[in-house]
């Protein structure tokens, strides 16, 4: 009995770990954190409040894992050729990632991505991240971007937020979860806000 107790002791210890819920990402109806952040548009700096974004109606809020991947570009591209259909539904469209701001400057303005068609924000602290239950993914050791430059940061889990104007969740679209192609994140976003 005596060389069990050690071993019931950590099972005990390691128990409420293993009980613990999923990292689950925002559902339909809760209601999306508010957030500030430095963003990027046409590469012009400037400070994005989601409630502000709000007044003018909905919001995608897009996190991608980082600015000038392959994945992270189509949808880039595709959100910056969609655009007037956005506005035309009175939707904001925000991108955010763990980028450095100097990084989403040249991003924002790259007339092969963004196009100055939308901003996108910086989350280098993954605060707006972990407020919207996102995964993490830890920087990668020599990951470079499709122009040969060390990325360097931490990857946000590809996930995109319809958001009412009420700043309730509408939608969520996950690659990890719904097996969603990045350009199906920007179709489908445009999709319901378009019947809004």
């Amino acid at each position: 009995m005596k060389k069990l107790l050690p071993v019931l002791a950590l099972v005990a210890l390691a128990t409420p770990a293993l009980l613990a819920p999923a990292w689950a990402a925002l559902k339909p109806g809760d209601a999306a954190p508010d957030f500030s952040a430095r963003a990027s548009l046409a590469g012009k700096e400037f400070g994005f409040t989601l409630k502000d974004a709000l007044k003018k109606g909905p919001v995608v809020v897009y996190f991608y894992p980082s600015a000038y991947t392959k994945g992270c570009d189509i949808e880039a591209h595709a959100f910056a050729e969609a655009a007037d259909k956005f506005a035309a539904a009175k939707t904001t469209i925000i991108g955010v990632s763990a980028d450095s701001i100097q990084r989403l400057n040249e991003f924002s303005a790259d007339p092969a991505y963004c196009a100055g068609k939308f901003p996108v924000a910086s989350d280098q602290d993954h605060k707006i991240a972990t407020s919207y239950n996102l995964n993490i993914g830890a920087a990668r050791e020599g990951a470079k971007d499709v122009r040969g430059v060390d990325i360097g940061h931490a990857f946000i889990e590809r996930t995109t937020y319809v958001i009412g104007a009420n700043g309730k969740v509408i939608a969520t679209l996950s690659s990890k979860d719904d097996g969603l192609s990045p350009e199906a994140h920007v179709e489908k976003s445009l999709e319901i806000v378009s019947k809004k």
